[in-house]
């Protein structure tokens, strides 16, 4: 006999949306029960994107200062790299935060089921536990948090370990002597420069005419040049037409402006994108919509069509970024608590943590092009700034974005190290209503690389 349990709310995912949402209904008092497959909390970021990827990042970074600082006078021998050594504290770091995260929801008494979730009615799901054990739970309200994953075309799916998605990446497995990234985004750049530090000859293909499609060309010309340099070669306006597993390794035919070529690799990372998971959840037996690209509609308040289910995060549609899924999480247990909340924010910061890093928020340059708008940019290139100088990082540069009649910032943009941190202020900037004349009057410490927002937006002024 199947047993049924209720609970007030139910988060089906337990990631970065997924965990601050049973969270926050947790602290306003609701009977939460939170169902993830994994073993482990934290979802696809803490376990196999963000946290471990940036591990490696800053890995990377160190074995890239080493190497930097002839300039400076210090010359270190070649660094021998313990591959099991590494792997072990980037592991470390995510058990460290899983851990962290179940014991959140241990003092907020969530109640946490690794089982998998189907809908069979709005208000009942299936649990199916790992050993295929089923049960059944009922529920007040459901909120949906099931993520995404990678996106992997049936051409390039060869069945052959040495291709990898981004999750195989990750695992470190060995140091390819060559290695090709298919796709030229972000997750395809942080991965390829981690292998490209450790020692493998890396080429990126990409059928775009750049690196970082949408990104602005002003922040993603400086990173192009850095990784011209680190990389073996960048194909773009290059597409990958076959794959073959053979014992010499990956062959791959591709085709580009200069014809068709063929050439084998050690190993290959497919990173072309991620797509929702939103298939075999049983939404078909609730009144939640989906569509064509897969991800789950929903309104500013994160209510889909069915009264009783929410959705947050990579499966209600993009951006797939892990602080948009938190965001979304804890507005939504406020819509449920009866609060007046909604998802009404304009600036969510987008990050890649390539080396130099590149970050930005509100409207961009481009975007006010293509849309015929009128804006006001002020640029600041990082070899007027003191502390770049010093540490030997001019490539930077920070732009601001106005509206030139009323002076509010309308986005800001930086490339350069450390701006992932330094996006935070443009984005309390934007959400704020700040004018160019409140940042160029804000006193910022000298001398610092944040120095560079204020010098922009005196530059616009």
């Amino acid at each position: 006999m199947t047993q049924t349990s209720h609970a007030q709310l139910v988060v089906i995912g337990g990631g970065p949306g997924g965990y601050p949402a049973a969270l926050e209904a947790a602290s306003l008092g609701m009977n939460v029960v939170l169902v993830d497959q994994d073993p482990k909390l934290g979802g696809v970021c803490l376990q196999r994107g963000c946290i471990p990827s940036k591990t490696l990042l800053h890995a990377s970074d160190v074995l890239f200062d080493t190497r930097e600082a002839t300039e400076w006078g210090f010359h270190f021998a070649e660094p021998t790299i313990d591959l099991d050594g590494l792997r072990a504290w980037k592991d470390g770091v995510v058990e460290k935060l899983s851990g962290g995260v179940a014991h959140m929801c241990k003092a907020a008494k969530v109640e946490v089921v690794q089982a998998r979730a189907r809908f069979v009615s709005s208000n009942e799901l299936t649990l199916t536990s790992e050993d295929g054990t089923e049960s059944r739970l009922t529920f007040d309200h459901a909120i949906l948090a099931s993520g995404s994953r990678p996106v992997v075309p049936a051409s390039m799916n060869i069945d052959d370990p040495r291709v990898m998605d981004s999750t195989g990446a990750l695992e470190l497995a060995d140091i390819p002597q060559s290695l090709l990234v298919i796709g030229g985004g972000y997750i395809g750049l942080e991965l390829g420069t981690v292998y490209a530090a450790l020692g493998s000859k890396v080429t990126c293909v990409e059928m775009m005419p750049n690196l970082l499609p949408g990104a602005d060309r002003d922040l993603v010309r400086p990173l192009a040049k850095q990784l011209k340099d680190l990389f073996e070669a960048i194909l773009l306006k290059t597409a990958v037409k076959s794959m073959t597993a053979t014992d010499a390794g990956i062959v791959v035919e591709m085709e580009g402006e200069a014809g068709q070529s063929t050439l084998t690799f050690d190993r290959v990372l497919i990173s072309i994108g991620r797509r929702p998971n939103s298939e075999d959840l049983g939404l078909e037996n609730t009144q939640v919509e989906v569509d064509e690209r897969g991800f789950v509609k929903i309104d500013s308040r994160l209510q889909t069509s069915d009264e009783r289910i929410l959705a947050i995060g990579d499966v209600a549609g993009q951006p797939m970024l892990a602080h948009k899924a938190t965001r979304e999480g804890k507005v939504a247990a406020q819509v449920l608590a009866g609060e007046p909340a909604e998802f009404d924010n304009v600036a969510i910061p987008a990050v890649m943590f390539t080396n130099p890093e590149i970050a930005w928020c509100g409207l961009t340059e481009d975007e006010a092009k293509a849309s015929g708008r009128k804006v006001k940019v002020g640029r600041f290139s990082w070899k007027g700034c003191g502390r770049a100088v010093a540490i030997g990082r001019t490539e930077g540069m920070t732009k601001v974005i106005a509206d030139p009649e009323t002076q509010r910032v309308l986005g800001v943009a930086i490339v350069g190290p450390g701006a992932g941190d330094m996006i935070a202020e443009g984005v309390l900037a934007v959400e704020t209503g700040m004018t160019v004349r409140d940042l160029a009057e804000t006193i910022h410490p000298h001398p610092t690389l944040s120095e560079t927002v204020m010098d922009a937006a005196e530059r616009l002024l």
